[in-house]
């Protein structure tokens, strides 16, 4: 290495293990931290500990003080007790100024949870954008799933938030899968539960708290969570092989926290249309007794429609606590919520005691990231450790290493651009809108036009005309080579991972041409199992601008292929597939 590169590597790893936050939130608690505990449970009200199991999301924008928005959250915060506050996306910097004056309002420091599964900058701009599991899992490294979680803790804390909803342990093995999908690190059981176990230790060995999720397993669903309640038809023997086997491995890393799955799973719980979320035999029968969880038990969003179309707020609220959850996020409506669990208490519908049980664990949570001595935001820290260039370099290198060439039938890898050749640019796009991170395949298009200017552009999507793919059919015979990138999104309220039939139509076509063919897929990997005939297929398991660039390197030759298939692809290629130029 050279010497700048070693000077930034201390530099960086200073910053990493320099600051309080950093400290590893898996051991045990101090004698002093537990008193503090105890006392804060003693002084608390019955109000002030039911508040602690609730916690509302907030976008983290500029809010005057006197705004609807504000006021609501200072309700919430000072008439409510809540225990904490989800933030989605927005500016790092707004994020950390507004936790500021949240944290001044609570009695009891708040814990603020976000999503970080792409890591901090897939939702706070600015932040370093970390591919997700299934490219993770393309990796197969321990090494940089444990940097993963590392560079995700270090920013996530220096921004204010003290837990990620992360790993996904999902088994991803339903191929139509459409919201765990690229979410999870693959099909294969041990990979999940190796690199889960790993990020896990990444996360919480540098400060902030991990959460496994989506127990007891979300990987064998077609339908997603957030539209309506899957259904999983299996048995306690085929969890035992498949499903349980990452959130083992996760409790026995320390996880801090567990978020539940809104799924049903009529053969673990009997009663009908009751979701694992919602049931006692799961939550506390499974994770609590027979697995020895002693984290935080954490709901999915209770807003989502798996659970909110068959339940009043209030009612699922109570069957989640009796179920054993610790925290209720996303309440559809905190008060009501709120009210709720203070009227069973009152009548005697819940112990006393069950919701204390609660309230200790949370407050434990707090002492284990030194809340009770530090709850602020430090803006200083903020700008030099947020979007770190070692962390951008680290990113750099794990989507590098997970671009997979399933197959290259005409061997037309490394691509060779001669100047008088014109190349036909196809970006084809499962939706035409949600896309949060810009137009896909513009980072694509400006580094080819950089090397290779003769270039004609085409995006088509959902919307576009049979007769207007009529048209791209004739142009790309007018062309000498084809790059054809496709982009299917995994999301919350989609619903499908599905190209169009014209779009299938026209991969079709362009697959009998004579020309150099190369197939890129960023997102959702299992195109090929609609169309066989893909000559090229290249997966990226992702969908961001420098996933395109780094499959345009590899392309073109600058790094090399080296990721193999963390999942199979039916009736085609087995798990661990994945071409190396040169080997055939």
């Amino acid at each position: 290495m050279k010497r700048g590169g070693i000077i930034a590597l201390i530099l960086w790893l200073s910053i990493a293990t320099s600051a309080d936050s950093r400290h590893d939130v898996s051991r045990p608690l101090s004698p002093e931290d537990r008193a503090w505990v105890e006392e804060t449970l003693r002084q608390m009200t019955l109000e002030e500990k039911i508040g602690q199991m609730l916690i509302p999301a907030m976008a983290p924008v500029f809010m005057n003080r006197e705004s609807e928005e504000f006021r609501r959250i200072e309700r919430h915060i000072v008439d409510f007790h809540v225990g904490g506050y989800h933030a989605f996306g927005g500016d790092p910097v707004a994020l950390a100024a507004l936790l500021n004056r949240m944290q001044r309002l609570a009695k009891v420091p708040l814990l603020i949870t976000a999503d970080l599964e792409g890591g901090p900058g897939y939702q706070f701009r600015g932040a370093t954008r970390l591919p997700r599991a299934m490219a993770l899992g393309a990796t197969g490294s321990e090494e940089l799933a444990y940097r993963a979680g590392q560079i995700t803790a270090i920013e996530g804390r220096a921004m204010g938030i003290h837990v990620n909803f992360y790993p996904v342990l999902d088994v991803n093995n339903n191929p139509r899968n459409p919201i765990i999908n690229i979410r999870s690190f693959g099909e294969d059981v041990a990979l999940v539960a190796r690199l889960g176990h790993a990020y896990i230790r990444g996360a919480q060995e540098n400060g902030q708290l991990a959460t496994a999720k989506h127990f007891p397993g979300h990987g064998d669903t077609s339908q997603d969570s957030h539209l309506e309640l899957p259904v999983i038809p299996v048995g306690r023997d085929r969890l035992e092989q498949v499903e349980l086997p990452p959130f083992r491995a996760a409790i026995q890393a320390g996880v801090a926290a567990i978020m539940t799955a809104h799924i049903a799973l009529p053969q673990l719980e009997p009663e009908p249309g009751i979701p694992a979320t919602l049931s006692s035999r799961i939550l506390t029968g499974l994770l609590r007794t027979e697995l020895g969880f002693r984290g935080l038990i954490i709901t999915d969003a209770m807003e989502m429609r798996g659970i909110a179309h068959h339940f009043t707020p209030e009612e699922a609220t109570l069957r989640a606590v009796r179920a054993g959850a610790d925290i209720i996020l996303f309440p559809v409506d905190v008060e009501r919520s709120f009210a709720a669990l203070r009227h069973a208490v009152e009548r005697g519908e819940i112990p006393i005691e069950r919701i204390e049980a609660s309230a200790r664990r949370i407050l434990e949570a707090k002492a284990r990231l030194g809340l009770h001595r530090n709850r602020y935001v430090d803006l200083e820290r903020l700008e030099t450790i947020v979007g770190h260039r070692e962390h951008e370099h680290w990113a750099r290198t794990m989507i590098e290493r997970a671009i997979t060439l399933v197959r290259d039938e005409r061997h037309v890898l490394p691509l060779t651009l001669e100047p008088t050749q014109r190349v036909l640019l196809l970006t084809i796009l499962d939706a035409r809108e949600g896309w949060r991170e810009g137009p896909p395949g513009t980072a694509f298009r400006a580094e080819l036009l950089k090397r290779h200017p003769n270039v004609v552009e085409v995006t088509i999507d959902e919307k576009t005309s049979r007769e207007t793919i009529e048209v791209v059919k004739k142009l790309a015979g007018l062309c000498d080579i084809i790059l054809a990138n496709g982009f299917i999104r995994v999301a919350a309220y989609k619903g499908s991972i599905d190209l169009t039939e014209e779009q299938l139509d026209l991969l079709r076509s362009l697959s009998r041409s004579e020309k150099p063919f190369v197939f890129t897929l960023f997102g959702s990997p299992y195109v090929l199992s609609f169309v066989p005939e893909l000559p090229t297929y290249i997966l990226t398991y992702e969908y961001y601008p420098e996933a395109e660039r780094a499959a345009l390197r590899a392309i073109l030759g600058d790094i090399p292929f080296s990721g193999k298939l963390p999942i199979s692809l039916p009736g085609a290629y087995p798990i661990g597939h994945g071409l190396t130029l040169g080997a055939r």
